[in-house]
């Protein structure tokens, strides 16, 4: 593995090359965001398409307004609040971003991580850092360094900063004003929920709702993403192997031999930061399905995140009535 130190990462970067860098939530492979050479390699690296976004990685809110035409009271009231953490807001850009970060789109992605190592290096590098998470594109998330090792080899550099706290990607919001009323609309759900959003903007006195949405302008929108190597099926919770193995053999057009059926955590901090780890080392050990049961008492605000990324991870799903849900 080619780990380097916070200096030797940063002089990487200037030159155009790509790094991955420790966040709380996962690893990010890493480019200049003044560097289209290494805003290209990012995208050639990870094999991912120009129309996924990326997120621009800061070290504090000065740096944020830099790059924003648009940082409006609320971006301010979140970020004070909430960095360094899991949290992306979507500002209008300034006309120094280049669209390879946006998509073409009028609009970035700020975060500051909550990560000493990468604090340290954003702090000695002007602008920041376009950091994607460090993994093939669609594949499962790297929250450590082996993970990204697994995926690059030698290819990458890594600073190695240990295992991620949060484990899954950060809480992605725009911020839209209709008259007097603002509007805070989480694109991809994390650590911070709506509830969680909606008391910092009350606390503030910010007279603002919090709702889930879509949009193009965050990443991880597609249909499949966050992938695991082998076949992850979502099941009922009175799911029984004998009944469903049949169909599913079917589905997959293979026969099964080491299904594994999955149990997270009951506390979503600890199941979100275990999510991906146990991804990649189900596949390590053998197994050749992944079975993991929808339950109803994780139908709740702080299990959004990690089932947003169930869903995406998944192959497919089965109801209890062997309904095969796609």
């Amino acid at each position: 593995m080619k780990t380097v130190n916070i200096n030797q990462a940063r002089e990487l970067l200037l030159k155009g090359e790509v790094v991955a860098i420790p966040t709380e939530t996962v690893y990010g492979l890493a480019g200049w965001i003044y560097s289209e050479e290494g805003l290209r390699k990012i995208f050639s690296t990870k094999e991912r398409p120009f129309f996924d976004p990326l997120i621009v990685h800061i070290d504090s809110i000065e740096k944020a307004k830099n790059l924003t035409t648009d940082w409006t009271i609320v971006h301010n009231v979140l970020a004070s609040a909430c960095w360094p953490g899991p949290l992306t807001l979507i500002a209008k850009k300034h006309e120094s971003i280049n669209s390879l970060i946006t998509a073409g789109l009028d609009s970035v992605g700020l975060r500051c991580p909550r990560h000493e190592m990468t604090l340290k290096l954003l702090a000695s590098i002007d602008g920041g850092l376009a950091a994607p998470s460090a993994n093939k594109f669609g594949k499962t998330s790297p929250s450590q360094a082996d993970h990204v090792f697994e995926e690059f080899g030698d290819d990458v550099s890594i600073l190695d900063g240990g295992a991620c706290e949060v484990g899954i990607e950060s809480t992605v919001v725009g911020i839209e004003k209709n008259q007097d009323q603002w509007k805070v609309l989480i694109y991809r759900p994390g650590h911070y929920t709506a509830q969680t959003l909606q008391k910092i903007l009350d606390d503030n006195n910010i007279k603002a709702s919090v709702e889930y949405a879509e949009s193009p302008v965050a990443p991880g929108q597609l249909k499949h993403h966050y992938m695991p190597n082998i076949p992850l099926v979502i099941v009922g919770e009175n799911f029984n192997w004998d009944q469903s193995r049949s169909l599913i053999e079917n589905k997959l057009s293979q026969t099964i031999k080491t299904p594994i059926m999955w149990k997270i955590s009951t506390d979503p901090r600890i199941a979100s930061r275990e999510l991906y780890q146990d991804l990649r080392r189900f596949s390590q050990h053998g197994h050749d399905l992944i079975l993991i049961k929808r339950v109803s008492s994780q139908n709740t605000d702080e299990w959004l995140g990690i089932w947003n990324r169930l869903n995406k991870a998944k192959t497919f799903e089965i109801s209890d009535s062997l309904t095969l849900l796609e």
